[in-house]
């Protein structure tokens, strides 16, 4: 089996190590350790990591997240092009034939397939069962009101599940591909993350219809069209994300249900019911959002080689860098997106004591984590740095100590800036699958379905998009990571960082200035400036190609879906309505 270059082996296994780079599986999920055989429940040994040391004095004791870079930086920095193998005694085609037949989810976490069946069954059965206990199903419905309602609940949950498939790759592609986080870490990380934000900040988000794709009000006295384009958006949209996942590619989930509402729109609707400016802003965002992604991860790891990899002492620049970074960003996240005082300067003085009490948290981990590498390294003759280099001059990588160090800085960088991104994901993209499901059951339920006033999303709404987000995630999410993880370019914790650091920013100032941009096209796009910082081979251009190609047809396919499902649904409905 392949191991990342993150984990430490046993002593007593045999390693091989050829060259400096991470080798990447062509088989999707050879992630982990395959653990023994347990009798613990399929939650359980799911979300057991492999990385707990077998230390039975502390078995619970995290082994230190990069122990054996290393071996990995000894072997020459990250710029020499080669590839790095650890194996285990048990030879590859063994441990391949044991993973052959195993389904994707139980073969991406290396768990049993078992195991992996359970866990899918119980996330089937909640979503079948939860709906039943929701006030969207309380006393006083009628018994055909409760049947619809209950199933515009499993069309939302259906489009949260594909959310969750696709777009949590967003926060958590990069830190995997780095190594900066293993699957399982950045599942059960982004799980809660994801959840909490659907729950604490979806009480921001309006239906899909107030944002002004559609006209409502050509809709006026059609309610059962309109609840029938509703569900056939939600369906289209997650028929086409189901899609995406599947074959990996990063799609925009905004882009799905735009697609989707506008394709309804115009053919049940004609031309006057779709706000072709704001279809245009989503256009437009096809070149924006890459093309601003890219150019901002190039700069960011060019200015890490040009001010960390060429300092006298890499590790010391590094570990004094990141509490600027974070407070940077601490600093900017603040006062752009929590409700902070409604006065310039007492919101200004908020936002910056939260960035610098961030600065000083991180700086503390540091010095405490990796304080026995920071000492060894001042103690250590510093190499000459060659004189003359500009920002965007070829520098070599540190090496040894230097570079473990680094890396580690910038893996500890890198997961806060996956979280963060994690979170507000789940704040905010929850409203692709909410909105819709929350404007179908006002109508259902006697509201007013695109008026001028805001519909009311109840919090068990919230909570059961963040649940399908989390089983989406858990059962599919780990197609669309190894694209933008492994895919398209090689990543380390200095790249993962430099791309989601630069991802996360674009879609703050974007969102600031009400500039049109889609997260998954602005990463897409950053993963691939740092692969153009490094040269235009270390781009994987058929990816890039396929990946393109399935963002060039997400808005037709979404269209014509609705229209289809939309034609269906009318049918079924005048049986019920």
């Amino acid at each position: 089996m392949i191991l990342p270059y993150r984990f430490s082996p046993a002593r007593n296994h045999s390693i091989l190590l050829r060259g400096s780079h991470l080798f990447i599986p062509r088989t999707q999920g050879s992630f982990f350790l395959k653990e023994a055989p347990s009798l613990e429940s399929p939650l359980a040994l799911f979300f057991k990591d492999p990385s707990l040391s077998r230390n039975p004095n502390n078995p619970l004791k995290l082994a230190h997240p990069f122990a054996s870079i290393s071996s990995f930086a000894d072997s020459g920095g990250e710029e020499q092009h080669h590839e790095e193998q650890i194996h285990l005694q048990k030879p590859d085609h063994v441990a391949d034939a044991e993973n052959a037949d195993l389904p994707g989810m139980a073969q991406a976490f290396n768990i049993s397939s078992n195991t992996a069946w359970g866990i899918s069954t119980l996330i089937a059965f909640s979503a079948l069962c939860l709906p039943l206990f929701m006030k969207s199903l309380g006393q006083g419905l009628a018994l055909k009101t409760k049947l619809l309602s209950y199933a515009t609940l499993l069309f939302g949950f259906y489009m949260a599940w594909n959310i969750g498939a696709n777009d949590v790759a967003n926060a958590m592609g990069t830190s995997v591909g780095s190594g900066a986080l293993t699957l399982r870490q950045a599942v059960v990380t982004a799980a809660v993350l994801e959840f909490s934000g659907a729950l604490l900040m979806g009480t921001h988000v309006t239906s899909t219809m107030q944002k002004g794709i559609l006209v409502a009000n050509v809709f006026q006295g059609k309610d059962s069209l309109l609840f029938a384009g509703l569900l056939s958006s939600l369906a289209a949209a997650g028929t086409w994300l189901q899609v995406a996942s599947y074959y990996g590619w990063p799609v925009s989930t905004t882009h799905c249900i735009v697609g989707s509402m506008v394709g309804f729109g115009l053919v049940y609707g004609g031309a006057g019911a779709v706000f072709w400016s704001s279809l245009a802003k989503v256009a437009s965002s096809w070149v924006i959002s890459p093309v601003m992604g890219a150019l901002v991860s190039f700069l960011v790891y060019k200015f890490i080689r040009r001010f960390v990899y060429s300092a006298p002492n890499p590790g010391q620049a590094a570990a004094a860098a990141a509490p600027i970074a974070v407070f940077l960003g601490v600093t900017g996240i603040s006062f752009a997106a929590l409700p902070l005082s409604n006065t310039f300067p007492i919101a200004l003085s908020q936002a910056l004591a939260a960035g610098a009490a961030g600065a000083i948290l991180v700086d503390r981990i540091i010095r405490k984590q990796l304080g026995h590498l920071l000492a060894k390294s001042s103690s250590s003759p510093a190499p000459s740095t060659p004189k003359g280099l500009g920002f965007l001059s070829d520098i070599a990588g540190p090496t040894g100590t230097q570079l473990e160090i680094v890396y580690g800085v910038f893996g500890y960088m890198q997961v806060l800036s996956a979280c963060f991104m994690s979170f507000a994901h789940g704040g905010n993209d929850v409203s692709n699958a909410i909105g819709p499901l929350a404007a179908a059951l006002s109508i259902l339920h006697g509201g007013a379905a695109g008026g001028g006033g805001g519909i009311i999303i109840p919090i068990d709404v919230l909570a059961w998009g963040g649940f399908g987000i989390v089983a989406g995630l858990t059962m599919w999410g780990y197609r669309v990571i190894a694209t933008i993880g492994k895919k398209i370019t090689e990543l380390t914790p200095t790249r993962g960082f430099a791309a989601e650091f630069a991802a996360a920013s674009v879609v703050l100032v974007a969102s600031k200035l009400g500039l049109p941009i889609s997260a998954t096209h602005t990463l897409v796009g950053a993963v691939m400036g740092v692969g153009f910082a490094r040269g235009l081979n270390s781009v994987r251009a058929e990816t890039v190609r396929e990946i393109v190609a399935s963002w060039a047809v997400t808005i037709p396919v979404g269209a014509t879906l609705a229209v289809l499902y939309t034609w269906v649904f009318t049918k079924l409905l005048s049986f019920l309505w």
